[in-house]
């Protein structure tokens, strides 16, 4: 999502827009009945994905789904155009980190989260109790491609928004991650550092207050593709992921692995066709990104779905 992006940051003034404003005139809105590469549920654990209910979704690209634990509070990132290049982006006003809650059985009209005094392009990563880790291209930053921060929500404002540091964002080169609830472990993913080939996933334990030097989460998760964007459950036992299909679908795949007194067991493919930044609530539902593509390969647009957990009947 952010990681990747070179972008240069002017001095532009920043524009207040609403999302339905900021959306192009000539923009599609997709539906399942429109898709030709609808997402599809591999396990019967999960119900068939659908697309995340309330205002969510429009006809712009909405990515990186965070949701609690509870359910009731969601963030994504999102932009009004998908073709829009970073640099304009990061100038529009309303490209960024949003949220809505729930309230009963429905969805609040989502709100951006400012993040920075100035010029910035945030997207997040995943809460942990009140504390977000997003990722931002700003000023300042170590890497030209975007640095790791957290923000802090207090007195109904989300405040001391502050880089992470040099460790993990310079020396660790640390991409999209995911933290357990104590705050103590997280797994990432990152290029090129002498892994199994491609985006390999890493894991860190904090010490007082540095990290531990990166281990690879080896060769039974990784592979000489692309793995990475992670989701981490609690307690820290659960991982989903995304790497291209290995069913013959189109594009990533979400899947899952478990920890075991032997390590991470098999990924098992979940979530197929087009899936990725996968996010899941305290009951095992499954949010993550949907992108639309043309019989030519084009993007359309992105939307949020989600795959219900079956919840079965003991006997």
């Amino acid at each position: 999502m952010l990681f990747g992006l070179l972008v240069v940051i002017s001095s532009c003034k920043k524009q207040t827009k609403t999302r339905e404003e900021a959306i192009p005139a000539d923009a599609v809105k997709m539906t399942p009945a429109t898709d030709i590469y609808p997402p599809m549920c591999l396990s019967d654990s999960w119900e068939a994905p659908v697309p995340m209910a309330g205002p969510i979704n429009t006809a712009g690209g909405e990515d990186a789904p965070v949701i609690t634990p509870d359910g009731n509070t969601f963030f994504f990132f999102w932009t009004p155009d998908v073709n829009i290049p970073a640099e304009k982006q990061i100038i529009d006003g309303v490209t960024g980190t949003w949220w809505s809650k729930k309230q009963g059985d429905t969805w609040t009209e989502p709100e951006r989260i400012i993040l920075n005094d100035d010029l910035s392009l945030d997207g997040p990563f995943c809460i942990q109790g009140n504390t977000l880790w997003f990722g931002s291209v700003r000023v300042g930053n170590y890497r030209q491609n975007g640095d790791i921060f957290i923000a802090k929500y207090k007195n109904g404002r989300w405040r001391d928004w502050q880089n992470v540091g040099e460790q993990l964002n310079q020396d660790y080169q640390i991409g999209e991650l995911y933290v357990t609830e104590d705050g103590n472990t997280m797994i990432f993913h990152r290029p090129d550092f002498g892994g199994y080939g491609g985006y390999d996933m890493w894991e860190t334990e904090r010490t007082d207050d540095s990290w531990s030097e990166p281990a690879n989460l080896g060769p039974v998760v990784n592979s000489d593709i692309d793995e990475g964007w992670p989701y981490l459950s609690p307690d820290g036992k659960e991982l989903w992921f995304c790497r291209f299909s290995r069913s013959g679908y189109a594009g990533p795949s979400l899947f899952r692995t478990v920890k075991t007194d032997s390590g991470w067991s098999e990924p098992v493919e979940i979530i197929t066709n087009f899936a990725g930044d996968p996010g899941l609530d305290a009951e095992g539902n499954v949010y993550f990104t949907h992108h639309f593509f043309s019989q030519d390969g084009k993007m359309i647009e992105g939307d949020i779905y989600v795959a219900y957990r079956k919840h079965f009947d003991k006997k």
